[in-house]
Formats: structure tokens, C-alpha cells, sequence
């Protein structure tokens, strides 16, 4: 689902403390240097550890005028799939656009958890257990950092090796190389999973 549009836009729904919004940046990031124009900002209530929170993220390759929250996506990314049943994660998604999810079900139960909670998308889901790749290679369950992969095998809005290369940039002296490289094999076992 090569993004193609004028402004490709996204909204991350996930909770707080979950990263979205560092993901968000991370993709941003990754396209300005690219030569890209971004926008990255989030919408959230009360700011507290597991409240839902949106992020909304354009990419264009021209000046970006536009100000207001994405009520369009491209894609969506859900990084908690208990959302499922509190926001209507497909509001707006159309058959050619795309839902990336975490979460252990498969695209059939996605689809029926949506439309069980008054959603109706036809669109196409990459369900990705992002938190078990997490664990398992990372050591915590940190969907933020792994669900990147995806988003980039699924859309090509930016390339693999520049986001790779700025998640290094950005988290190598704050945490380290072996954790960086940790989360780096998570980013790239998420971009090879079909």
C-alpha cells in the first residue's frame, strides 16, 4: 500500500505511556530527513499512564498548511487492542487504506471486533503481536518500537534503513548500544513478518 497521496496521514491510537507519540516522531524524523515535510502532534485528555491517546502524522512532499487533527487517515496504527472497544479505531478508513494493529487475533477477529462495536471497514489489517516480538527480543513489551517495522513494510512512506538509522541516532546514547540493537532486531523481525 504504497502511501501515493498528496498529504499521507496517520493516527496512532494507543495509551498513554505506550510510546505512540514517540513513534510518531521517529517516523517524522526519519521522512524530514528523507526531505519530507512532517507534522507530529497528539491529542490526549487528562495525561495519565493508560488513558487513551491519539497521535496524528502527515507526510508530504510539499509544504504542509493544514493545522487540524487527521479525521482522514491513510492508515491507522492501534497499539492496544482493548481499544477495539472503546474507539472506533476504523472511523474513516476506506477499502484501499489499512489498520496495523498489536494484538494476537487475526485479521477475521479484528474485523469482528470492529463491526461488534458499530465500526465497518473493509480495508485490509496487518495484525502484528508487536508486544510478544517486544518481549521476546527486547526483553519488555514495548509495541511503540516494534510496530515501526511494520508500518514501514506496509506503507513505504519512508525506507527501512533511514528509520533504523534515526532510531539509532536518536536512542543509542540514552540507552545504550545492546538495547539499541535489541530494539533495531525487533523493528526489522516486524518489517519481515507477513
Amino acid at each position: 500500500m504504497k502511501y501515493h497521496k498528496d498529504i499521507f496521514e496517520v493516527i496512532f491510537f494507543a495509551r498513554g505511556g505506550q510510546g505512540a507519540k514517540t513513534a510518531a516522531e521517529i517516523i517524522g524524523q526519519t521522512a524530514t530527513l528523507e526531505g519530507k515535510f512532517v507534522q507530529a502532534f497528539p491529542s490526549f485528555g487528562p495525561e495519565r499512564s493508560g488513558a487513551p491517546t491519539k497521535t496524528y502524522l502527515r507526510i508530504s512532499d510539499a509544504p504542509i498548511r493544514t493545522h487540524e487533527p487527521v479525521v482522514d487517515p491513510d492508515v491507522v496504527l492501534v497499539l492496544d487492542d482493548t481499544l477495539l472497544g472503546s474507539q472506533d479505531v476504523s472511523n474513516n478508513l476506506d477499502k484501499k487504506e489499512a489498520l496495523i494493529i498489536n494484538t494476537q487475533l487475526d485479521e477475521h477477529e479484528v474485523r469482528a471486533q470492529i463491526v461488534e462495536h458499530g465500526g465497518k471497514f473493509e480495508g485490509r489489517i496487518y495484525p502484528i503481536d508487536a508486544s510478544g516480538i517486544s518481549l521476546s527480543i527486547i526483553g519488555t513489551p514495548r509495541p511503540s518500537t516494534v510496530i515501526l517495522g511494520k508500518f514501514v513494510q506496509v506503507t513505504e512512506a519512508v525506507n527501512l534503513e533511514s528509520l533504523v538509522a534515526e532510531f539509532r541516532h536518536i536512542f543509542e546514547a540514552k540507552v545504550g548500544k545492546e538495547i539499541t540493537d535489541k530494539n533495531v532486531a525487533a523493528i526489522e523481525k516486524a518489517y519481515d513478518t507477513i
